[in-house]
């Protein structure tokens, strides 16, 4: 079981970046990727790891915290197993490692880390002035 992220790297203050997410060696016979829910998490220095959007694969449910909301659109492509997270309007406050993660069903979008079962390994997001 495996959640890759990429798309991070460095980005000028209003600019854009889109994370990808994509899932591999799931059991998808037994569970198909559209009845996962996969959330985007972020965590800064010094800070608690947070939510910041998910996405219920199946029914295309999304939740966003208030902080990114109308500035991130989060997206997933069933056929590919892949989430992806556009992040526009970027600020300093977004600089953080943004990790994707999974929750097996039955489940629904949350922003609470607790729900998630498999976490991908990271990705840096550095937004400068």
């Amino acid at each position: 079981v495996q959640l890759v992220e990429s798309g991070g790297g460095l980005v000028q203050t209003g600019g854009s970046l889109r994370l990808s997410c994509v899932a591999s060696g799931f059991p998808w016979d037994v569970l198909p990727f559209d009845e996962y829910v996969i959330g985007w998490f972020r965590q800064a220095p010094g800070k608690e790891r947070e939510g910041v959007s998910a996405i219920s694969n199946g029914d295309k449910k999304v939740v966003y915290a208030d902080s990114v909301t109308g500035r991130f659109t989060i997206s997933s492509d069933n056929a590919k197993k892949t989430v992806y997270l556009q992040m526009n309007n970027l600020k300093s406050e977004d600089t953080a490692v943004y990790y994707c993660a999974a929750d097996e069903p039955p489940s629904i979008p949350t922003l609470d880390n607790d729900w998630y079962d498999y976490w991908g390994q990271g990705i840096q997001v550095t937004v400068s002035s």
